[in-house]
């Protein structure tokens, strides 16, 4: 049960701080690129990654120290920050721990693609439901 407490306090302050942030590069740098999303996405990369070399099995946190980091941390933080992070940590250990280039390609890819297709079918069908609700 604690671990379900260490990951809402995690995702709690991870969104918080992911509204925080974006809002400060969006103001600074601007909304014609999406700067803000970007700087989520690598600093929630760079913050996984960091817990990732921590967390694993060689790494200095054993125990009931790693499940902790790992929920509060990684799942709740980040996962509240980005979930851009988990799939590059997912991606990267494909590739250092597993040498599975081709698992790792198709990850990236497919994510992309699939990913980009819901997005759009999302937005379309919300727009269609809001012509529909207008009526």
């Amino acid at each position: 049960m604690m671990n379900y407490l260490w990951v809402a306090l995690g995702s709690m302050v991870g969104g918080v701080g992911r509204f925080w942030i974006s809002g400060l590069v969006a103001n600074r740098l601007g909304a014609v690129f999406p700067w803000n999303t970007l700087v989520i996405n690598v600093t929630g990369s760079f913050v996984i990654g960091l817990l990732g070399a921590w967390t694993a099995p060689e790494g200095p946190l054993n125990g009931p120290q790693r499940t902790t980091v790992t929920s509060l941390l990684m799942v709740g933080l980040c996962g509240g920050y980005t979930t851009f992070s988990s799939f590059s940590l997912q991606t990267l250990n494909l590739v250092i721990q597993d040498r599975e280039w081709f698992y790792a390609a198709l990850n990236i890819i497919a994510s992309v693609v699939f990913c980009l297709l819901a997005v759009w079918l999302g937005f379309s069908l919300g727009k269609l439901l809001i012509h529909i609700l207008s009526k």
